[in-house]
Formats: C-alpha cells, structure tokens, sequence
C-alpha cells in the first residue's frame, strides 16, 4: 500500500551508487496533436538528476525533430521530492500527497509549462497483492518471473491517472492542457543496462475511465506479441486490477507503434479489447543507454475514442546489435 510518506525520498541502499527515484508526469492536447512529458530522475547517492522536458506534436525520428526538447543529465539534487526546482527551470509541487500535484517549467525563451494534475484514483501499488492480482498471483506460484519489476528499478512503483489542466507554451505559441493521463513513481536500485524490454502504456475515456497497462516483449521478434505484467482499469473511481492480459503490436519505421490491439481481463472477470493507432512518434532517451518509442494514441474501446500514450523500451546496445543483425540479413545486389 502506498502511504503519504512516499510522496518524499525513501531510504536508499548505500550498496547501490545506481539508486534512483522517478516521478513522470505525461499529458495532451489530442486536436493538436501534441504529447508532453515531464520527467525527473533522481540519484540521492550520486546526488544528480536527469531530467527531460520533451513537447512534441509530429512524427520525430529524433529528438531534435520534435517540437521542444531539454534534457539535462547532471542537475544538483534537491532535499525533497514533495516539492524542488531544478537549475533547468522546472519545479513540481505536491499539494495532497501522492494524489495532486502543479507542474511548472519556464526556459527562459518562451517555453513553459503551467499544469496541475488531479488524481481520479488511488495510486496503484503494483507491489501490493491486494490491489494487483498479477502480484497475488506471482506470490501464490512463487513464480519470479511473473513478478516483473523492470529488473529492481520498480522495487517501489505506483502507476496513477488524473485530470491534467492548464496550458503548455512553445515558444509563445500557447496549447490549453485538458485532459485526462497517467503519471508514476517509482524507486529502486537502477543500472543503465540490463533492464527487460516493456510497452507502458494508457488509454483514457473520461474521468470515469481509464486503463493502464505495463506489458512485456521479446525485442528478437520487434516486440510483436504483449504480454501482461501489471495494470488497471480505473472506473467511477474504483480500481480493478488487470488479471490476464496479452496484446499485439504492429511497429511503423524504427520501433514505434502504429496499430496495437489488446485484450484484457480484470479482477471482476470483465474482458476489455482495445485498439490503438500512433499519432505522432518520439524517441525519448530518458536516461543513458535508453530509449523509449513513444507515441500519443488514439484509442477505441467498443467505439468510444479516448488517448493515451505508448512507451515501448529499448536499451540502446540491444538496439545496435538487433539493427546489425538485420543488416546481416538484408540480400545484397550484384553490380553490372
């Protein structure tokens, strides 16, 4: 269970120099279309942050192609994560622990962010095997491999939706913020390699409704066939956690989603199918030797239109040697 506490820094392992705490927080405007994503990654004992602000509305290939990106890696570390700016101009805010937060960015040059996100749930422990039943599960079967933690980076982690509200400037042209999405929080040792591959992703309908799925994939067949490890459907602001689950995606240019298709059973035995198509493609390298495919999706569940994003990881050494080993295969034209 997720306690007040944990809106601050936990106890870090002195054992662990890779240690980290993350927040996220990702929002819309689907008529533009423009996706933003708020991140923060903080390494106590190190005393660093990474953090990236990144706005985009089209189809990137790199970063430098979207809208807006600022990512700075070595930022001096704050003495408390309920409340901190950063050098780089963003300060985040909680005002009800772990479940309202304001979210504020200005880089000086016409850029700024303005939000302030309200919960319409719980935060969503997927440690907690009264909450998750894929964690009850992985405990009943002593089955480790059912017990997907991102390898130890989400030792800690909750997943959580909310109405997001306010504006987004890109320098001086203004974007009204309304809508509904999911941010998480997470803690634990974290490497810059070694991680599985995972697809984390949301679609969202209204303030009575949202879905949040974390999905694994096997990066050799391009991450085709999901398969569930955690997730939500929050309804009427009740939570019913995601009990089965498995999916198929179908990737347009590099590694981004273009069509995916799921289908989910929750705690009360309802089915859920869903299907997704990308609207504008980013690849957001969170932190060294990552890169999340990301894309705003539409989404449509029995004919009702929501969106979400979808973030599909891949270490960036995987990514060389994948690509390498396709160019292996790739025929070779004779000259003359």
């Amino acid at each position: 269970m997720i306690k007040d506490e944990d809106v601050h820094f936990h106890e870090t392992d002195p054992e662990h120099a890779n240690w980290a705490e993350t927040n996220y927080f990702g929002f819309f405007n689907a008529e533009a279309p423009l996706n933003v994503g708020v991140y923060g990654l903080f390494r106590p004992n190190l005393g660093i942050v990474g953090s990236t602000i990144c706005i985009n509305s089209g189809f990137a290939n790199a970063p430098w192609e979207a809208d807006f990106v600022d990512m700075q890696a070595s930022l001096p570390i704050p003495d408390d994560l309920a409340h901190y700016r950063l050098a780089n101009g963003l300060e985040v805010k909680c005002t009800c622990p772990n479940m309202d937060w304001v979210i504020r960015y200005d880089d000086g040059e016409g850029t700024l962010i303005d939000v302030e996100y309200k919960a319409i749930m719980p935060p969503f422990d997927i440690q907690d095997p009264e909450m998750d039943p894929m964690k009850a599960k992985a405990l009943a079967e002593a089955d480790k491999s059912g017990n997907f933690a991102w390898g130890t980076a989400y030792n800690g982690h909750f997943d959580q939706s909310g109405r997001v509200r306010g504006r987004v400037a890109v320098r001086g042209k203004e974007y009204p913020i309304d809508c509904v999405s999911t941010m998480d929080h997470s803690w634990g040792p974290r490497p810059e390699r070694g991680a599985p591959n995972m697809s984390w992703l949301h679609a969202h309908f209204s303030d009575d409704l949202a879905i949040h799925a974390i999905l694994g994939f096997d990066a050799e067949t391009n991450g085709a066939e999901l398969s569930l490890a955690h997730g939500y459907v929050a309804e009427n602001g009740e939570i019913f956690g995601l009990k089965a689950g498995h999916g198929r995606t179908v990737r347009r240019i590099e590694r981004y989603a273009d069509k995916v298709e799921l289908f989910l059973t929750d705690s009360k035995d309802r089915e859920w199918r869903l299907t997704g198509r990308g609207l504008t493609t980013f690849p957001w390298m969170c932190w060294p030797n990552m890169v999340a495919f990301n894309v705003l999706a539409e989404w449509n569940l029995h004919g009702q239109m929501g969106h979400g994003e979808i973030m599909d990881f891949f270490e960036s050494p995987q990514l060389t040697r994948l690509n390498a080993s396709a160019k292996t295969r790739r025929p070779v034209g004779r000259e003359g």
